[in-house]
């Protein structure tokens, strides 16, 4: 996670970043969220997503919504340029996060499907 982030009963607001420099296509991939909506508001750089159908780019001052069921994915739209954002989520989707980053996650599948969220790809 960010070094700053600001957390309530119903949401979390964390800043995140993206060096630009990763070889993934995607920073999360194809996945939904049964029962939680996800947001983004772009700070600097270009993000790019997938949400349902439709793909995209958002820059500065762009704001992105994921609806709950809605297969959603985002990345780094620019290779070698840093990206900047925030990230507004629930706590079950932070807890997620945190979970896949955590030392030693492995069976992503099963944490998606441990936290109401599926993974797709």
């Amino acid at each position: 996670m960010a070094p700053a982030h600001v957390e309530g009963d119903d949401f979390v607001l964390v800043e995140w970043s993206d060096s630009g420099d990763s070889e993934w296509e995607w920073i999360a991939p194809l996945h939904v969220h049964h029962r939680d909506d996800e947001a983004w508001y772009v700070l600097e750089g270009t993000l790019r997503f997938q949400i349902g159908d439709d793909e995209f780019e958002a820059g500065p001052s762009a704001a992105v919504l994921a609806p709950k069921g809605v297969p959603h994915a985002y990345g780094n739209a620019r290779r070698g340029e840093p990206a900047r954002y925030l990230l507004v989520l629930t706590p079950r989707i932070r807890a997620l996060v945190e979970a896949l980053h955590a030392p030693g996650a492995g069976d992503y599948a099963a944490t998606f499907r441990a936290h109401e969220s599926e993974l797709l790809t």
